[in-house]
């Protein structure tokens, strides 16, 4: 029993050093997709108790990329075990 503590709380710190980072594509328009590339994020803590910046919108990250036609919108999460989760929204487009 005092040898599952020590393995337990290794793999937990290495599980949350590591983390878990997803893209998924949200969406697709038939604007050509240019050379331009805007992106916004925003991390939430625990679930969003403890604030953080959460300005991840479509607007945003258009606007960083100098952007007024959007083609492709794709979504970035970074998790931490849950913790702490950072939103990045990803558009490319004229």
């Amino acid at each position: 029993m005092k040898k599952i503590v020590p393995v337990f709380l290794t793999a937990l710190v290495v599980m949350a050093i590591a983390g878990c980072t997803t893209t998924v594509p949200v969406d697709l328009t038939n604007n050509p997709v240019g050379t331009k590339v805007g992106e916004a994020s925003g991390t939430l803590n625990f679930g969003g108790a403890l604030g953080g910046n959460a300005d991840y919108s479509l607007q945003t990250a258009a606007k960083n990329g100098g952007i007024t036609r959007i083609a492709t919108v794709d979504l970035r999460v970074k998790s931490i075990l849950g913790f702490s989760v950072t939103y990045t929204t990803i558009v490319t487009g004229e």
